[in-house]
């Protein structure tokens, strides 16, 4: 018992110093890493350095300066820094085989702060979900949704699929398909429509914004109607433009088709 409670204390004397030196380069070297990434944030928007590639570069250094903490917090416990740089290659090697989805996504990361599809702020449509750009990140992207919804999407399926920017062009087409019935004037349903499009304060006048037969349907002849606005009003000419064909087709006495029931017995 005597020889253990020796050992342990020549262990104790040896290792102390180093676990807590160790400890207090961890803690210090998190503490500076954090200020040299909020430094280094704040140079690049002075200089007018795309928010989309500063919060990346400052996610990539982060990790960059972590891996070297690390690696330092590890050699002052004695372990050699060749050794564990052959051992970090191995293991390197290995994770890489297991990970290479998340290596795709970092790929992914970069070939999108490469090419720029999209940026911090954009409307855009990938991989079946819709919403604005919040945070691009080494491995994944992160959108809000239309419903405030956060909305993570991997890097690599991200840059690999199509993407649809609705921000980019500064304007977008409302495409809207009205139905009114057989019996109904086709000039002067044009005409109703073009007054709604026309009044609205928020649809652009150019490009001058359509009305046209689209189809002859089963049980309605159908209008495209196509105004154009800003991207910021997209939804709210949208909705206007449908509620006020509706109220303007009544009062010209133009009738929309719906299924009629028959009650048969009466």
């Amino acid at each position: 018992m005597e020889k253990y409670l020796q050992t342990a204390q020549d262990l104790l004397i040896n290792y102390a110093p180093k676990v807590v030196m160790a400890l207090a380069i961890l803690l210090i070297g998190l503490f500076v890493i954090k200020i040299v990434i909020n430094s280094s944030t704040k140079i690049m928007a002075k200089r007018g350095v795309d928010i989309t590639l500063q919060k990346f570069l400052a996610n990539l250094g982060g990790w960059a300066l972590k891996i070297l903490l690390i690696i330092a917090v590890i050699s002052k416990l004695g372990v050699e820094t060749t050794s564990f740089a052959a051992i970090l290659a191995a293991a390197g090697l290995a994770v890489g085989l297991a990970l290479q989805g998340s290596l795709a996504n970092f790929a992914g990361g970069v070939l999108i702060m490469i090419f720029k599809p999209f940026k911090i702020g954009d409307l855009v449509e990938a991989q079946g979900q819709i919403g604005v750009v919040k945070e691009i990140e080494i491995f994944t992207t992160k959108l809000t949704g239309l419903s405030n919804r956060e909305i993570i999407i991997p890097n690599g399926s991200l840059s690999n699929g199509n993407i649809i920017n609705y921000t980019t062009e500064g304007t977008r087409r409302v495409d809207l398909v009205i139905g009114v019935s057989y019996d109904a004037d086709i000039k002067k349903t044009k005409e109703v429509l073009m007054n709604v499009l026309t009044s609205h304060p928020k649809i652009l006048k150019t490009p001058t914004p359509g009305v046209t037969v689209l189809e002859l349907a089963d049980s309605s002849v159908n209008f495209a109607v196509r105004p154009w606005c800003e991207t910021a009003n997209y939804w709210d000419v949208y909705f206007d433009v449908t509620e006020n064909a509706k109220l303007a087709l009544d009062e010209a006495g133009i009738e929309i088709p719906y299924p009629h029931r028959v009650n048969i017995n009466k």
